[in-house]
């Protein structure tokens, strides 16, 4: 399809973004109102309102039951041993030829697992033919809009790093892998790997073998993307939520070519693309592709399901959790991203990615959060980048070990010179640790410099490889490295005793951070203000 059909196909989607939703759970509905899950909440009604009135929200512990029983080969609730009515009801149903699936009317063909490193615990996900379907058509629209804004990328090549982990099969005999290694692995999926890859790069290169290991035997790998490839136009990656800690790291790697983060997709759902991908790291939103799956909106800190939204119905500027409702089984599942609406293109909202739901780190009744870590740890970073120093990776966790209880953080870090040796100053390191309090909000603050029922923030310092030997940890224990994120905080006693094993040195912070009393949501700032005048 041409670059203008799949653009012209967008504004179409974006523009009667309302009436293409009500068709998708109309259609999802349609096939599924007859499962065993929903059949106990609609009775085999399949008008959207009964839906929205008598389908409950769910988290993963909700459904679980029901995805393994699809795991193991369950079609229905004829042989789950629920009460006896529920068994003649199937007997009805299945006399009456009606389907009776656990949890979707149509096949399942896949599980998707997910990697575990941001909730602790690793989730199966069905899915479809539908899914891959869903993945194709974004890629696909994709490249069209990066065609739209970076000149001659579609007659370029691209480079692209992806882990394909081997597949499993459940006990009914489906394949489980990874989103990404499942699309790769499927029909729907247009290239495959090595000989294709071997036929482009031709033959040995002696003299391009040179010039590459002249490149990177430099003092320093400042640049060396541009180096290696003088050529390159752009980086694609993730670049919101836990993944913004890197953007520093890539663009000292690439001479800070643009940092393109196109996509927002999930083992649940493939959501919708960055329609500005020249835009900087920190303004990426995602415009929503309505076609993709059913989604509702809850808002933070709402507290009855009443006050859910429809995807046209979302509020400028309004901060929510998305719901999925989806064509395999998922119906009203809290995905526990939590995101701002930031505008809208034709009648389709923009989201941008702010944090999970999770809280990160609490010692008091303090909550604080993914967003408020990485701020923080934004404002520590311009500390160590001027003494020289690079932090490469960091999780945190809070220690109530002993009274008060306080925030640890772990970070490893390493010269921006490639062999150089870390000189750790304890002046900037415990400059670092004051920059991170002072970033965090007046409730932490309350507890800290007021109540002093927080301790100080401390800061270890760990061995250039512990965050290597913490992922190989989890792909050990079946997370895919595709997917592999470094958890924010942790509470495993298996990954504290990698980092603890692997302490070079401790900082604390030498001061408690101002408090600015009630109700200063922007003390941080003010604070940080004060002290850069000073």
């Amino acid at each position: 399809m041409s670059l203008s059909s799949k653009l012209d196909e967008l504004e179409e989607l974006t523009s009667n973004a309302k009436q293409i939703q009500d068709d998708v759970l109309e259609e999802i509905l349609k096939v599924n109102t007859n499962t065993e899950y929903l059949r106990r909440f609609l009775g085999g009604r399949s008008d959207k309102e009964f839906f929205k009135k008598n389908v409950p929200v769910v988290s993963y512990e909700d459904v679980r039951p029901y995805i393994e029983r699809v795991a193991k080969g369950e079609p229905s609730d004829v042989i789950s041993g629920e009460p006896i009515t529920h068994f003649l009801i199937s007997i009805e149903r299945v006399a009456k030829g009606e389907p009776s699936d656990v949890i979707s009317g149509e096949p399942i063909t896949h599980f998707l697992i997910s990697s575990g490193t941001s909730g602790g615990k690793q989730k199966i996900f069905p899915v479809n033919k539908k899914y891959f379907e869903n993945f194709a058509f974004i890629c696909a629209l994709r490249s069209s809009i990066l065609s739209k804004h970076i000149d001659g990328v579609e007659g370029g090549k691209v480079l692209t790093f992806l882990n394909i982990g081997l597949l499993s099969t459940t006990p009914s005999g489906l394949p489980i892998a990874s989103a990404v290694t499942s699309f790769l692995m499927s029909d729907i999926d247009g290239f495959k790997k090595r000989d294709s890859v071997s036929v482009t790069l031709g033959g040995p290169n002696l003299e391009l073998a040179d010039l590459i290991e002249h490149a990177c035997s430099q003092k320093s790998w400042e640049g060396i993307i541009t180096r290696l490839w003088p050529n390159v136009k752009s980086i694609q990656s993730i670049v919101t939520g836990q993944m913004s800690q890197y953007i520093p790291i890539l663009e000292f790697y690439s001479n800070k070519l643009p940092l393109i983060s196109m996509t927002y997709a999930s083992s649940e759902a493939v959501f919708g693309l960055n329609l500005n991908p020249l835009c900087k790291p920190q303004d990426v939103s995602y415009t929503f592709i309505p076609s993709m799956s059913y989604f509702e909106f809850l808002p933070v800190d709402a507290r009855d399901n009443d006050e859910i939204v429809d995807l046209v119905n979302v509020k400028l500027g309004c901060f929510y959790e998305v719901l999925v409702t989806n064509h395999f089984g998922l119906y009203r599942y809290r995905m526990g991203d939590i995101l701002q609406v930031n505008g809208f293109y034709n009648a389709a909202p923009q989201f941008k990615f702010i944090r999970r739901r999770n809280i990160v780190l609490s010692i008091q009744v303090e909550a604080t959060t993914e967003e408020d870590v990485l701020l923080a740890l934004n404002n520590a970073r311009l500390v160590l980048e001027s003494s020289g120093l690079m932090l490469m990776g960091f999780t945190c966790y809070s220690d109530v070990s002993s009274v008060p209880g306080h925030y640890v953080l772990y970070w490893e870090l390493r010269t921006k010179n490639f062999n150089g040796i870390v000189k750790l100053d304890n002046k900037v390191m415990v400059e670092c640790c004051y920059v991170v309090e002072e970033s965090f909000d007046d409730s932490y603050k309350r507890f800290r410099s007021r109540y002093g029922s927080i301790g100080a923030l401390e800061i270890r310092v760990v061995q250039q490889g512990t965050f290597d030997s913490i992922m190989e940890y989890f792909i050990s224990a079946g997370a895919s490295p595709s997917q592999y994120k470094t958890p924010l905080s942790v509470n495993s006693p298996e990954v504290l005793a990698i980092l603890e094993d692997r302490v070079l040195a401790r900082f604390f912070s030498d001061k408690s951070p101002p408090f600015l009393g009630e109700g200063s949501k922007d003390g941080s700032q003010e604070a940080a203000n004060q002290r850069q005048s000073n």
